[in-house]
């Protein structure tokens, strides 16, 4: 994780080593950045995304991970293609 990535996302999404692979997560839950966007991709609303998860997410966690794959498309659509099944 880099200074940059602790600054513009601090504690919204993070990467663990050993969780998802080290994916990009929301928080310390296991919700990768890259699901999330899966997920849209496949036609899921914000609004469903924020209900489909115990808990729910927030309003904050979701606009973090579109925000991060905005900055970091290239890393997340390669996660993309590495979970495809």
């Amino acid at each position: 994780m880099t200074e940059d990535h602790q600054t513009a996302f601090p504690a919204v999404i993070r990467k663990t080593p050993g969780v998802i692979g080290g994916d990009a997560c929301i928080g310390n839950r296991r919700i990768a950045v890259w699901m999330l966007v899966q997920a849209k991709q496949l036609g899921i609303s914000d609004e469903r995304l924020l209900d489909d998860y115990e808990p729910p997410l927030t309003q904050a966690e979701l606009g973090a991970a579109w925000d991060y794959y905005e900055k970091h498309r290239n890393e997340i659509d390669q996660a993309l293609r590495d979970n495809e099944d």
